[in-house]
């Protein structure tokens, strides 16, 4: 079984960036970085990754929340939320997608590895 397929969801490019850092440094293979929501949902269709760790507020017109639910619809892909929101509202928006893991930014490095681990394992 190779490298499991991430695609980064994250409009901060800088963020992004350290991001893919260390989920290639935890033996992922980064496949593909988005920067708003509508360039996440294209480039998944076109990537297919195992994963895709989504930004909940993002540029654009489509936010993640809205992203993820077009990208599990099309695909199935399992999505990992990753926000600096924690409030009632945004939770239970992003809890109605069924999303596979929901990480608190700053984002730590043990905490993305589990997380993204425990929802690779329910998609087998």
């Amino acid at each position: 079984m190779g490298k499991k397929r991430i695609m980064i969801v994250e409009d901060e490019r800088i963020i992004a960036h350290h991001l893919g850092m260390q989920l290639t440094d935890l033996g992922y293979d980064v496949v593909a970085k988005a920067y708003s929501g509508e360039e996440a949902v294209e480039k998944a269709g076109e990537v297919r990754p195992d994963l895709v760790l989504m930004d909940i507020m993002l540029a654009g017109e489509m936010d993640g929340i809205e992203a993820a639910e077009k990208i599990m619809a099309l695909s199935g892909t399992p999505v990992v939320y990753m926000t600096a929101y924690a409030d009632d509202e945004t939770f239970e928006r992003a809890t109605l997608t069924s999303p596979s893991g929901y990480i608190l930014k700053p984002v730590e490095k043990k905490q993305m590895h589990v997380t993204i681990e425990l929802a690779l394992n329910r998609k087998e």
